[in-house]
């Protein structure tokens, strides 16, 4: 049958059919796209979900009102705490020990240390540094909540012996005066013997003090 232009009826139709398949290489490559597209979003989205499972438990005490983010010890501050521990010997307490970079110092100086942190991934972690640095029998972790420790100077000066001494990191304590001081700016390290702050006579314990920032 024909049109009324004289071409057949049949071959209209065929370039009509012919106009709407896409060659399958198009739809190949169009698929292979679209699979990447996927493969992109899900690596992009695993990636995200990995680094917030990650960074939370570190982040988390941020929110906490009034505890900020962890902030690990510098060297020289480390260098400046072993410093005010020289002569000494004994147990050292770190309260606030983020990674446990300044309780390992202690353990290899010769002290039993101990750490305590509220952020039990870092407890973990720590632990796993002591054990990798050959100090796990000397250097022990804790997971402890600071804030629950209120008016802590009133607390040291009732519980430490005579001979100890504590080391503030970053923050100085309020209403003590510090026996030494070394360092400056952030790895400003304040060093108070009970023996002072109690008005007795002094005589050589240690307790590490780290203040909001656990480091």
């Amino acid at each position: 049958m024909e049109g009324g232009g004289g071409i057949p009826l049949e071959t209209l139709t065929e370039e009509s059919q012919s106009r709407h398949v896409l060659p399958a290489s198009f739809e190949a490559k169009s698929l292979q796209k679209s699979n990447w597209g996927f493969f992109l979003t899900g690596l992009v989205g695993g990636t995200l979900v990995a680094v917030y499972a990650v960074a939370t438990p570190f982040i988390t005490p941020a929110l906490r009102k009034v505890c900020l983010p962890f902030v690990p010890a510098t060297t020289k501050q480390i260098e400046n705490v072993v410093k005010m521990l020289q002569c000494r010997r004994g147990s050292l307490v770190d309260i606030g020990s983020g990674d446990g970079r300044i309780v390992i110092a202690a353990a290899k100086e010769g002290f039993t240390a101990v750490g305590y942190e509220l952020n039990p991934w870092l407890v973990w972690y720590s632990r796993y540094r002591a054990w990798r640095e050959g100090v796990h029998g000397s250097a022990k972790f804790y997971i402890s909540d600071l804030w629950k420790m209120l008016q802590l100077e009133k607390k040291l000066e009732l519980e430490l012996a005579d001979d100890a001494r504590v080391i503030a990191c970053r923050f100085p304590f309020p209403h003590w005066t510090p026996d030494h001081v070394t360092g400056e700016g952030i790895d400003t390290v304040w060093a108070y013997d009970a023996s002072t702050f109690r008005g007795r006579e002094k005589r050589p314990t240690s307790m590490h003090f780290q203040p909001p920032i656990q480091t």
